[in-house]
């Protein structure tokens, strides 16, 4: 079955929102990787700058922001509904509602942390990209794909991890925060570099369609 270039992007949407919202909500676990404390979220959030850095490269800013904005009202409505769920009383037979409601308040507030993270590092890395595909003349797209997402990260992991976490206890000070976000960025680093071979996969699955379009 042939699949259109309407369906291809609707596919990466809706994986790229499927990323976002599974970040957010199972974020709030913390395993270790390589004796490192990391979120499960690290598995997750990565997709989502594959998937802009890929669709960006071949039709261009507009579509990728449209999918951001639609991605950012997405998490909001997610933020509504978590915030009544856990304002609702419970029903006398449901006997966890002790556990639901301080798993979820933790993730009302990653929530938050991420909305504003989210929009400023997509933002970053929606002219990012564009910034190093006008300057190398749309060569080298692993270097501009890797370029925007290491500092997309950075800025993501660092706003988030201080609106998430900044004195929760009096541990979590500004000096252990960023203990926290260097080996987590380091991870997001390496995922960036070992997806490059994604993004060129993507960006011919997208091209082959159009191509055929206009051949």
């Amino acid at each position: 079955m042939k699949i259109s270039t309407e369906q291809k992007l609707s596919i990466l949407s809706s994986i790229f929102v499927a990323s976002l919202v599974a970040a957010n909500l199972l974020g709030t676990k913390i395993t270790t990787i390589l004796g490192i404390s990391v979120s499960v979220a690290i598995f997750a959030y990565p997709i989502t700058f594959l998937i802009t850095d890929a669709i960006e490269e071949v039709f261009g800013k507009k579509p990728v922001t449209h999918l951001m904005y639609g991605s950012m009202i997405a998490l909001v409505l997610i933020l509504i509904i978590t915030a009544i769920s856990i304002i609702l009383p419970p029903a006398q037979r449901y006997e966890y509602n002790d556990a639901y409601t301080t798993i979820f308040s933790s993730s009302l507030r990653m929530i938050i942390a991420s909305i504003i993270a989210f929009f400023l590092s997509q933002t970053h890395d929606i002219w990012a990209f564009n910034f190093w595909k006008t300057k190398t003349k749309g060569k080298f797209l692993w270097l501009r794909n890797n370029l925007s997402t290491i500092v997309s990260q950075f800025i993501d992991t660092t706003i988030f991890m201080f609106i998430a976490f900044y004195q929760i206890t009096p541990k979590f000070d500004a000096s252990f925060i960023f203990s926290l976000i260097i080996p987590y960025w380091i991870f997001k680093v390496a995922f960036a570099i070992i997806d490059t071979p994604l993004v060129y996969g993507l960006v011919w699955w997208l091209k082959k369609d159009k191509q055929e379009q206009h051949g």
